[in-house]
């Protein structure tokens, strides 16, 4: 192995520099946090430049005595931490190139930087290959970096889609994720408000966090002509957020800038990274539109940082406990109104998680429902224009009010507003579902997956507007082809199995339950083919754990419909009518209620919920 002789103490490339005896790496003289070990591999690669420093090299320098470390994902870690600390791709490499199988090299120019004592801060170089990159190294001090690539026309066709990929956590600490998921989140809602660009939702783009595919293969999964990647780091006060722009299917570099903010003022650069990029990808802006992205907007810092939280769990709930998530969301958002009650964004935060605690029974409507309608009035008092709270003022309206006109209203005017918020679609699309409007319904969860196409609970619902047209089949199928993406999903499975159930399909009905691992869907199953123990069983244990926490008597009501207990049924109905339970303005639709439909006491109901 060649031995690299000890480098001068400080190098140079590009903008960077890495100083030996401070164990640092510094942009513009200010540093980028590195770990030990990148830090270590960049200065190997560094000692000999232009040259191929192996992979054998690189574990003998950097793990010499361990032997109980995975090298492979050891150094390929390592290597990629350092690209996303100086802005650089396996791709389109402008530092490190990789060896296929053999190492790496390090391709840019390097030089002696001099002794770092009594040195001023140096000059930045506007080189045409640094204006191409990728803008890694975030800023501190108050002066944000910024350097442009000019799209020239050539080799660029129009871009009517974008895909914000997660920004990367360059903290190092993970626990930082919640506030760099939360900005990415955050510049998604506001390009999502412009009607000229179809934007993918923050939902499907997440499945690609940490995700090492190439960005044009990305796009092609996405169905995007663009992507806009970044990072995103906060230290103390302070936050540093990059991003730059690609044309995917050339993977040409368009745009790129950094940014440094207080917290407090991150709602205002939200709007203002969502104009810079609608002008690079030449975004036709309505007057409302471009005021709505130029509105000054601010939040105590503190209060900003809970409402991330907040959102960090509410995004969770499919994914962790449904209970706990909701429960940690509206603690968050609790907290961050209570440090600034004129947020009017954690304000509808607040309301629209208050809306799934209800429909999901995490709590009991007489809690969950006064307080969506609170919450969203407060938002629409102190911002008129926010999409989030009009959505959560539409369900209220629908579920509490039963004010049907009224709720379909706010989930348009919600629509307006924000085009591409799938909250909105998806809650408008249960609307349509419950009232019977099976072909409208359709088109609104079409829509949505445009925008959101891996959302699985819109592909629910998709199925669900099949059925109700009759088209079993192609429902069943779209189930099918939605379980290939998350096999694991119980709301999926159980919409397939409940679907073979109805169309008297019960052994494969009972397949689809048994892979769940559902008891009670099991014994629904039995119940139908004459077998009711099981379900009584099921009945005994409901009753128990109603014992501990709410039940929703719509979930009595189903069990007792299942064994032709009507009257029993109808009782459990009258209680979820009253109540408001989340649930029972989808009765109207629901294949579980068709054994009720030709009693009067239903089509009575039906009149009570103005569905008739």
């Amino acid at each position: 192995m060649a031995t690299a002789s000890p480098g001068p103490r400080v190098v140079r490339f590009g903008a960077f520099e890495l100083d030996r005896r401070a164990g640092e790496l510094r942009k513009d003289g200010l540093k980028v946090k590195l770990a030990e070990k990148p830090l270590r591999l960049l200065e190997l690669l560094l000692d000999r430049p232009g040259e191929v420093v192996t992979r054998e090299e690189l574990r003998q320098q950097l793990w010499p005595a361990d032997t109980f470390v995975d090298f492979d994902n050891s150094i390929n870690n390592a290597v990629n931490r350092v690209r996303a600390a100086v802005g650089d791709s396996a791709e389109s490499p402008r530092f490190i190139e990789t060896l296929g199988g053999r190492g790496y090299r390090f391709i840019a120019p390097v030089q002696d930087g001099g002794p770092a004592e009594g040195r001023s801060r140096p000059t930045r170089r506007r080189t045409l290959a640094i204006a191409g990159a990728f803008v890694a190294a975030l800023l501190a001090g108050g002066l944000a970096l910024t350097w442009w690539e000019r799209r020239d026309g050539a080799g660029t066709g129009p871009i009517r889609s974008l895909a914000v990929l997660p920004l990367a956590n360059l903290s190092g600490n993970p626990d930082e994720d919640y506030f760099v998921d939360g900005l990415t989140e955050a510049v998604i809602t506001d390009l999502a408000s412009i009607r000229s660009v179809r934007v993918i939702s923050r939902q499907s783009v997440m499945r690609y966090k940490g995700s090492q595919k190439p960005l044009p293969e990305i796009a092609r999964e996405l169905g995007v002509d663009a992507v806009v990647e970044g990072s995103a780091a906060r230290s103390g006060s302070r936050v540093r957020v990059s991003a730059q722009l690609l044309y995917a299917p050339g993977d040409r570099h368009l745009w790129a800038k950094s940014y440094e903010r207080d917290v407090g003022d991150l709602l205002a650069l939200q709007g203002e990274v969502a104009r810079t990029i609608a002008e690079e990808v030449r975004a036709t802006l309505t007057p409302e539109e471009r005021s709505r992205l130029a509105r000054s907007r601010t939040a105590d810092p503190e209060a900003y940082d809970l409402y991330l939280r907040g959102r960090y769990f509410f995004n969770r709930r499919y994914n962790d406990d449904l209970r706990v998530a909701l429960l940690k969301s509206v603690v968050y958002l609790e907290q961050a109104i209570a440090r600034d009650p004129r947020f009017a964004l954690a304000q509808a935060a607040l309301a629209e998680t208050y809306v799934p605690t209800n429909g999901l029974d995490v709590l009991p409507p007489w809690e969950a429902g006064p307080r969506i309608r609170e919450y969203a009035l407060k938002a629409l008092a102190l911002d008129p224009d926010l999409a989030e709270a009009r959505t959560a003022l539409g369900n209220y309206k629908q579920v509490v009010e039963l004010d049907w006109a009224g709720a379909e209203r706010e989930f348009q005017r919600a629509l307006e507003l924000n085009p591409g918020y799938p909250t909105a679609r998806l809650w408008y699309s249960f609307l349509l579902l419950h009232e019977g409007r099976s072909e409208e319904a359709l088109q609104q969860t079409e829509r949505g997956l445009e925008n959101d196409p891996f959302s699985l609970i819109l592909r629910d619902n998709n199925a669900w507007a099949l059925t109700q047209l009759g088209r079993n089949d192609e429902a069943i199928s779209r189930l099918q082809k939605a379980l290939e993406l998350d096999p694991g999903s119980r709301r999926l499975r159980g919409q397939l199995a409940r679907l073979y159930l109805d169309l008297r399909r019960h052994q494969e009905a009972l397949a689809e339950y048994e892979k769940m691992g559902s008891q009670e869907g099991i014994a629904l199953v039995h119940a139908a083919m004459g077998q009711p123990e099981e379900l009584r069983v099921v009945l005994a244990r409901l009753h128990e754990t109603a014992k501990q926490r709410y039940v929703s008597p719509l979930e009595f009501a189903s069990i007792h419909t299942a064994l032709g207990e009507k009257d029993r049924a109808f009782a459990y109905l009258d209680e979820a009518y009253r109540t408001r339970a989340g649930s029972i303005t989808g009765i109207k639709t629901t294949p579980q209620w068709a054994p009720l439909r030709s009693d009067p006491r239903f089509t009575d109901l039906l009149r009570r919920l103005n569905l008739l």
